[in-house]
């Protein structure tokens, strides 16, 4: 895939959720012009809002949270849960979770071990195990991240140790997934690595009560920005990854060095300006960058989106600020600013918050020019071979349990799609396919549990010589 084929708002100002089970404010994100949204999710709680959001062009992204995971394998659990965010039209996946921080990530006997030269307890689970999640992803139509890694003073270490272990032991795979829908997850927390120039000088940096986010003259190309270079010449992100950019760019490079692939989209599931101005304080962890006040953190919050849009790499498609519930809290100025600040279309496209794209088939005229059968989680081909053998050899429909090839049937062709499912997931099966594909003819049958009344569907559809119900 090329960067320009991944699905999603073309809005890279997004925010992480307060956390698992706790209910969505839809208003707030109209107003802070969303185009992202990090959900951890306990299980299928946010899932019926999964329309909701890409109806205001606001693409989630989903991990199921879990305590101590360590490198926990896939199991049939996790697997339910992406099934479902992903019919509900979610795209974007993660998996592990900074699993470079020992604590609160692995089990307490394990944190004196979590070291990226522990190849055999660490390494190897944490690539094998995301290999298997990465793969089930795409196989559902989704797009699965690379772990996010906490920005530790070894992180780049940690990184290049996974991505070795992947080139020699696992290359193939791992090429496979990075060019069908691969990308890195990151979580590029700041600092004050960024500045305002001062009109006309790039290497003077405005005081923070002169920043202002509506004007031009940003920097956060940190550590290959004017003022960096000019202190440490020829710096990098592999010296210096803590910033807006950092670990995607130590990741693109990796892959080209190492695997010949070209970039694949960094988005920042967490991040930001950080740490927080809280309570009225002002911030300077690195001395040689002017610090953060309240007001100026708003003002380089809504200008680092806007930086994203129209300078920052190609790549870098998108940040959820960590977290709602602080931002709001701690009454931010950023939340002011982010409402007045309007956010520039991607790569100078007009602006697209709040409409939606109409994807995949275009209208019918007369009968579909195509048409599947798909089957949902539990059902599987041999099935319904055994039920509707009669109506498959008069229709001949794709028989299919994904329904993900909709997104390559282009708008020149139209699509009906026969849905067979269970009373409990018919809601979300019409609303996943009917939200994402609006022209798409949705006929919906439901298996109550006895294979004869599914039969007795398809039977008389034979009868009549109809092929939709």
């Amino acid at each position: 895939m090329r960067l320009d084929e991944y699905q999603w708002s073309r809005n890279p100002r997004g925010l992480h959720n307060e956390g698992a089970y706790k209910a969505l404010n839809f208003d707030r994100y109209r107003h802070l012009q969303l185009g992202w949204m990090k959900l951890v999710c306990g299980g299928d709680e946010f899932v019926k809002d999964i329309p909701t959001l890409l109806s205001l062009n606001i693409t989630p992204v989903i991990r199921i949270y879990r305590a101590v995971p360590g490198a926990e394998p896939v199991d049939e659990g996790v697997r339910r849960y992406w099934e479902t965010y992903r019919r509900a039209g979610a795209l974007w996946f993660e998996f592990y979770n900074e699993p470079n921080f020992p604590d609160p990530e692995w089990p307490e006997e394990m944190r004196p071990h979590v070291h990226y030269t522990n190849i055999e307890q660490v390494i190897r689970p944490l690539c094998d195990n995301w290999i298997i999640f990465a793969e089930y992803i795409l196989s559902i139509g989704g797009y699965p991240g690379f772990p996010a890694l906490g920005e530790s003073s070894d992180v780049v270490q940690f990184m290049d140790a996974m991505l070795i272990f992947l080139r020699d032991h696992r290359r193939e795979r791992f090429i496979n997934i990075m060019r069908s829908g691969g990308y890195a997850a990151v979580h590029p927390y700041t600092l004050n690595h960024f500045y305002q120039e001062m009109p006309g000088n790039p290497l003077v940096a405005r005081p923070p009560e002169q920043q202002n986010g509506a004007e031009g003259g940003w920097h956060f190309e940190y550590p290959y920005d004017p003022i960096s270079q000019s202190i440490s010449p020829g710096i990098t992100a592999f010296g210096d990854p803590n910033s807006l950019i950092g670990m995607g760019t130590v990741f693109n490079q990796r892959l080209k060095e190492w695997f010949d692939l070209d970039p694949v989209p960094a988005v920042g599931t967490e991040g930001g300006i950080y740490p927080l101005p809280a309570n009225g304080e002002t911030k300077q962890p690195d001395s040689r960058f002017p610090p953060y006040t309240p007001q100026s953190h708003g003002e380089a919050t809504a200008a680092m989106f806007n930086w994203m849009a129209t300078q920052g790499p190609e790549w870098l498609i998108g940040l959820c600020l960590w977290k709602e519930d602080d931002y709001y809290n701690y009454s931010l100025p950023a939340v002011q600013r982010l409402e007045q600040i309007r956010q520039i279309g991607w790569r100078g496209q007009p602006p697209t918050h709040g409409e939606y794209t109409v994807r995949g088939p275009g209208p019918i005229h007369g009968e579909p020019d195509f048409h599947a059968v798909v089957l949902a989680p539990g059902l599987d081909p041999a099935w319904f071979f055994d039920t509707a053998q009669a109506y498959w050899q008069q229709f001949r429909p794709i028989v299919t349990t994904a329904w993900n090839f909709i997104d390559f049937i282009p708008n020149d062709r139209s699509l009906g799609v026969t849905v067979i499912t269970p009373p409990d997931m018919v809601d979300s099966m019409r609303q996943a396919i009917a939200q994402q594909y609006p022209n798409v003819l949705l006929d919906v049958i439901v298996a109550q549990g006895d294979i004869q009344s599914v039969a007795d569907v398809f039977t008389q559809r034979v009868w009549s010589n109809r092929r939709f119900g």
